[in-house]
């Protein structure tokens, strides 16, 4: 008596791709590979460093323009001198709080414009740039302090009120009282351009998205 014979099985049946409305991903896309999130972007660190240090003597160098502005716009204290001393000739006035509040909306207005430029010239921004554009807006702003205080009356006030003479008004040295002034460029660069980015900068793909989302649908097999 002999075992029943049993038929051999069936062979395996390989689905196709397109048994379930899937598609192959095209030629070239090398499966994660080509995923945008994993694409190298940016021009390579040492291009942002020197990218940086352009930036930097840029913004400083236009400290030059705002001393200049601030020794022009900045009001004068007057000052008065007698036999014995040299005096305010108004006590009462608010003019040396005039010049740190000129110097000050200056640096504001020079933070805002250098930033819109840097945006402008490279909107993908980093994180050396906007060190860049920090560094040089606080060089920026020494710069015009010393410039707008060389520029304006001598700092010997006992020679120019003998030079000018009793009872005569003269106008007492630039000076800048208010020595935090000096960051608000920096400051006022940095809201600027972090705003700009945020509103108007280049958008990160986003990590958990398919691959697949952009490929046409395939109509399922008949």
């Amino acid at each position: 008596m002999t075992a029943p014979l049993t038929p051999p099985p069936p062979p395996h049946h390989q689905p196709s791709d397109n048994a379930h409305g899937w598609q192959a991903p095209p030629a070239g896309a090398g499966g994660y590979a080509g995923y945008a999130g994993y694409e190298k972007d940016g021009p390579g660190t040492r291009t942002e460093i020197l990218e940086a240090a352009v930036v930097t003597v840029a913004v400083a160098v236009a400290g030059v323009l705002f001393g200049v502005l601030w020794w022009w716009l900045a009001p004068h204290v007057p000052l008065v001198a007698d036999d014995t001393a040299v005096y305010l000739k108004d006590t009462e006035g608010e003019q040396a709080i005039g010049v740190d509040g000129t110097f000050a909306l200056l640096a504001l207005g020079f933070g805002a414009v250098s930033a819109a430029v840097v945006f402008l010239v490279r909107r993908r921004g980093g994180v050396p740039l906007v060190v860049g554009l920090a560094v040089g807006g606080l060089l920026g702003s020494v710069l015009a302090w010393r410039l707008g205080v060389y520029l304006g009356p001598t700092q010997n006030v006992v020679a120019h009120a003998k030079a000018v003479g009793k009872g005569v008004t003269f106008s007492a040295p630039l000076k800048l009282g208010a020595k935090g002034a000096l960051l608000a460029w920096s400051l006022g660069a940095l809201l600027v351009h972090l705003g700009l980015t945020a509103l108007f900068g280049p958008r990160d793909p986003d990590p958990y998205e398919s691959p697949y989302a952009s490929l046409p649908p395939v109509p399922p097999a008949a």
